[in-house]
């Protein structure tokens, strides 16, 4: 199918060609570009300047200018308006438009039809105090929702395998980690009303309570009145704001003080699922099941360990993290 789209010739705006497949808007030039652009400047001062960038002297001035700033394409091309760059060179030096991915936080059997999503809407502030967004996050935030809008959308198998309602669940997802895990949860929840299911503990995390508990209505209902996530059933939900009090916590915080609990699910087979934030977060919630195992247990922390590793080698310990 791709090949027939490669070979058809449909005439495309340019405007449109570049909108579709050009990162022009957000990803940053790498050095080669800034040493073509001087080829192709016809001002002496930006000539010199941009064969300063790329001389070995120039490197820390345009980590500055460039990387550090995360200036675009399309700013860089602003700043240096004598470049007249032939569109063959652009087309081969501008990065790729690249498929964003988002781990679907709904069920099919609870949402026939559709895919929810959880996504964050990215922005942020440059050293130099300049307004920084994501594309893909604010392009979607900015969507009106009575509005039909085509978006093409590819579906891949993803890293947390659906687990089977006969299997306990240790669950965490601080931030928007929680999204494949609303899913796990609305399945369970539909398999509850015509069977058995085991227990799911659910570690959620967010900065305040106020500002960004996210799905805080469905995670409380579950945990209520028999749900899925009521301790009644075996499982809790358990929640840690790490910026509403003058200590931080976090999820693995919260795990050590459910310890007992946690351990005696892992002991009666449950599977550990991790999602969110690939910076500090899957490895402190690795060091807090470790310290779990090796205090419940009476085992040394290496015995620990090995105890965690045969874990994942019987592919009941699952990560997916993104930076």
């Amino acid at each position: 199918m791709e090949n027939q789209l490669l070979d058809a010739c449909i005439p495309i705006k340019l405007k449109t060609f570049v909108e579709l497949t050009m990162d022009v808007a957000s990803a940053s030039p790498r050095r080669y570009f800034f040493e073509v652009m001087s080829m192709f400047a016809t001002a002496e001062h930006e000539k010199e300047r941009l064969q300063y960038f790329v001389s070995p002297e120039g490197r820390d001035d345009l980590y500055q200018y460039n990387q550090r700033e995360r200036r675009t394409v399309l700013e860089v091309l602003e700043d240096f308006p004598s470049v007249q760059m032939p569109l063959e060179w652009l087309v081969q030096l501008v990065p790729p438009l690249k498929t964003r991915a988002f781990s679907i936080s709904s069920s099919p059997s609870a949402h026939p039809n559709q895919v929810h999503l959880t996504v964050n809407v990215v922005s942020w502030t440059t050293p130099f105090k300049r307004s920084r967004a994501g594309l893909c996050s604010n392009w979607l935030a900015k969507l009106d929702p009575e509005q039909r809008v085509y978006v093409p959308v590819w579906f891949q198998k993803g890293s947390l395998p659906p687990p089977p309602p006969s299997l306990p669940l240790i669950l965490i997802g601080p931030g928007t980690g929680c999204a494949p895990f609303r899913g796990f949860v609305e399945e369970r929840a539909i398999q509850s009303l015509t069977g058995s299911t085991a227990p799911v503990m659910f570690f959620f995390g967010c900065r305040n309570e106020d500002n960004d508990f996210l799905y805080r209505e469905f995670w409380i209902s579950h945990s209520q009145n028999g749900g899925v996530l009521s301790e009644a059933k075996g499982g809790g939900f358990y929640v840690a704001f790490s910026r509403d009090q003058s200590q931080k916590v976090y999820v693995q915080h919260k795990i050590q003080e459910h310890g007992q609990r946690v351990w005696n699910l892992l002991r009666e087979g449950a599977a550990v699922y991790v999602a969110g934030s690939s910076t500090k977060m899957p490895a402190d919630v690795l060091l807090a099941f470790e310290e779990i195992i090796s205090k419940e247990s009476g085992l040394p922390q290496e015995s620990a360990v090995r105890w965690l590793r045969a874990l994942e080698k019987a592919e009941r310990y699952h990560v997916e993290a993104w930076s």
